[in-house]
């Protein structure tokens, strides 16, 4: 089993606001973030398989590129996230986006070749999510 990472870029606004809290608690919790901002993030797929005896690749790399630009890069790429109907719900945290990109990704790639999703928000900040609870 060879695991690959692809990384892919998109740029998109967001303000991190929790449903079941005041605009005040909101606020304290989030500080700056709060308000309307931007990142220029990265995406970092990790997808795993047996490598091909005749390509020798693992998987293929433009299905990939299709697959990942399709479900996720296409939808939010230059756009603020809350305005994306297929993260309706989700506080736009990098844990929360992580998550979402997982549910949107696991149907257009193979079954089982998804290992992992990480969201690079800033030069300090990434955010991995293997599947799973959380």
């Amino acid at each position: 089993m060879v695991e690959l990472t692809r990384v892919y870029h998109f740029s998109a606004a967001h303000q991190l606001v929790s449903p079941a809290l005041s605009p005040e608690q909101n606020a304290a919790l989030y500080g700056d973030c709060h308000g309307s901002h931007g990142h220029n993030y990265y995406l970092e797929v990790t997808v795993a398989g047996q490598v091909d005896p005749v390509t020798g690749m693992a998987a293929d790399l433009g299905r990939l590129d299709d697959a990942v630009g399709d479900a996720v890069v296409t939808r939010v790429d230059h756009r603020a996230l809350e305005d994306v109907p297929a993260l309706r719900g989700v506080v736009t945290t990098g844990e929360g986006l992580a998550r979402a990109f997982w549910r949107l990704l696991t149907p257009a790639l193979p079954a089982g070749a998804l290992r992992r999703v990480t969201v690079v928000e800033t030069a300090k900040n990434r955010f991995a999510y293997e599947g799973g609870e959380g």
